[in-house]
């Protein structure tokens, strides 16, 4: 699949570079030892990675912020939901009889219980409690025993529904006002309505969310974490890093980029020699690997523990180039062998060293322009 792009390279006013660009820079850095920098030196305050007070802050913010809750192939047909929590709170995802897609609150309006879990495909939400029924458009339409509650409104008491907008394949809910264009005008088209989802999984890790997307976001780390893992593949500190607004692109060259030398320049397909990184502000990210995609959401639990919510994707078929289901799941199995792992174990020790006062703050420098970018603008936010 090629890196998620408008047939030109402004699009909303974001610029990024086309294949034949970034493979240029990339091979310009290769021959001069070089990488993208950035201009600013970036000072983290640690208590910022277990301080109540900011993690506080920071779950308000989510709530207050359109954020990817799950990708449009999650939600095939009619009737297809995803219940889970986001920034602390319930929530159930549902596409409706006329193909829209809404969000609400996971609370039966009764007492309370909620009325879906995982995910799956339902033709009506019945509360567990006590048979409470809601239809696809959160409407209570039916109570068991009604007679029990002659002064109840069934009009009045639809599960309460918060903000949700499709756009280039992910679902984006916002549990506090209503999702204009102009807040989704940096969100690209990541997805293609015929990528099929092959997996989704949850995990834990005992980490603040902001350690574990740094690990996402430069490569300056390659080397020295990953040497029996992804480093026999890829090098070392040699990125591409571009910032639109809060997010961020950040490409990944693999050694077998060399290939595409002897090629000319205008049939050069950077598919299949980068991984891509889109880091979608605040807290979830879009990688682009050679036979899947994956969009990872980290939904914070405590100031020292993170949930990653992730969903893959078979990539885009083309006329010359197809990828089976095994292709998309040997490519995944590829990336927690090749260093996903060594990523997460680094932001949990980390984690264990932020309250011992060896540092007053963390350290962000020019390779880690990306980072720089995310704390820039999550401060900016957090103050307003």
């Amino acid at each position: 699949m090629a890196t998620p792009k408008p047939d030109s390279n402004t699009f909303l006013g974001i610029e990024l570079l086309d294949d034949q660009q970034a493979i240029e820079r990339i091979f310009n850095h290769i021959d001069n030892g070089t990488t993208d920098l950035g201009d600013t030196v970036w000072h983290e305050p640690v208590e910022h990675y277990y301080s109540q007070e900011r993690f506080d802050a920071e779950i308000a913010l989510l709530k207050q912020m359109p954020v990817p809750f799950c990708p449009s192939a999650a939600l095939e047909g009619v009737g297809s939901y995803v219940a889970r929590k986001a920034a602390g709170t319930p929530l159930v995802v549902v596409r409706g009889r006329d193909g829209k897609v809404r969000a609400f609150i996971n609370a039966c309006r009764h007492r309370g219980m909620q009325v879906a879990s995982g995910s799956g495909c339902s033709r009506a939400f019945v509360c567990p409690y006590h048979a409470w029924t809601y239809d696809l458009e959160g409407k209570l339409k039916g109570i068991r025993g009604q007679e029990a509650f002659p002064d109840l409104n069934l009009d009045d008491n639809g599960l309460v529904e918060v903000s949700a907008v499709e756009k280039g394949g992910i679902v984006y809910v916002m549990q506090e006002g209503q999702i204009t264009s102009e807040m989704l005008a940096n969100s690209l088209d990541y997805f293609t309505p015929e990528q099929k989802m092959f997996e989704q999984s949850e995990l834990c890790d005992q980490a603040n969310w902001k350690l574990l997307t740094e690990t996402l976001l430069e490569g300056y780390h390659i080397k020295a974490l990953h040497q029996n893992t992804f480093y026999p593949y890829g090098l070392d500190n040699v990125n591409l890093v571009e910032t639109f607004g809060a997010n961020s692109r950040v490409i990944f060259p693999f050694r077998r980029i060399e290939k595409l030398r002897d090629i000319p320049s205008s049939q050069r397909r950077i598919d299949g020699t980068v991984t891509s990184v889109y880091h979608l502000f605040p807290n979830a990210s879009v990688a682009v690997l050679s036979k899947h995609t994956s969009l990872a959401i980290l939904e914070p639990l405590s100031p020292s523990s993170s949930q990653w919510v992730v969903y893959r994707m078979i990539n885009r078929q083309t006329e010359d180039h197809t990828i089976s289901l095994e292709d998309a799941q040997r490519d995944a199995v590829f990336v927690n062998e090749t260093g996903q792992d060594e990523d997460r174990e680094a932001a949990c020790a980390i984690q264990e060293t932020v309250k011992t006062g060896a540092n007053d703050h963390l350290t962000f420098g020019y390779f880690e322009k990306a980072i720089v970018n995310f704390h820039q603008h999550l401060s900016e936010y957090l103050a307003k």
